[in-house]
């Protein structure tokens, strides 16, 4: 049987307790926020963290990335907006410590997430949205096969400019095909 939710380096789990002062910690770094969320920035308190974790809801599933070797926590991952009658969800990531970005950690991540989005919950198109401006982050969704399917054009607003959102869809096929391709 395949390991769905378990890579190289990482593996995606549940959170812990002990994890809320470093989902904090992340939460109050403009940097990362600002390319994660469109809402304008608002640092979050231990209560908020602790809310998103535990939050219960039928549509979202929300995934701590721990590295193998030592457990630490690295980022998260969510799979959230699943129309479970359509088998279409969105997704998205955050690796919250820049020590270890540029890694490959974001890539065995998203790896994980789409084998689990696709073969064990058997959802049949995965989307996720990007502002123009993450070319790191573009780079990777286009190199794991995602195809850009659209702009919303000058959607954000920051330091500014005007910048566009990016619309990017994989479909179960496409992610089943490139998996045989090796």
């Amino acid at each position: 049987m395949t390991q769905l939710l378990t890579g190289t380096n990482l593996y995606l789990t549940g959170f812990k307790e002990g994890d809320i002062p470093l989902l904090v910690k992340w939460s109050r770094n403009e940097k990362l926020q600002r390319v994660l969320d469109a809402l304008p920035y608002i640092p979050k308190s231990n209560d908020d963290m602790e809310k998103w974790i535990s939050a219960k809801d039928h549509r979202s599933i929300r995934l701590a990335i721990r590295l193998r070797e030592s457990d630490r926590l690295i980022g998260y991952a969510e799979l959230d907006g699943i129309l479970w009658a359509h088998r279409v969800g969105g997704l998205s990531i955050l690796i919250g410590e820049e020590a270890h970005h540029g890694k490959g950690y974001g890539r065995e991540a998203m790896e994980c997430l789409l084998a689990y989005a696709f073969s064990e919950l058997n959802l049949h198109r995965m989307q996720l949205t990007v502002f123009s401006y993450n070319t790191r982050a573009i780079r990777l969704y286009e190199s794991l096969g995602f195809t850009k399917e659209g702009s919303f054009r000058e959607f954000l607003q920051r330091d500014g400019s005007r910048h566009d959102m990016l619309l990017y869809g994989m479909l179960a096929d496409e992610w089943n095909s490139r998996r045989r391709e090796g």
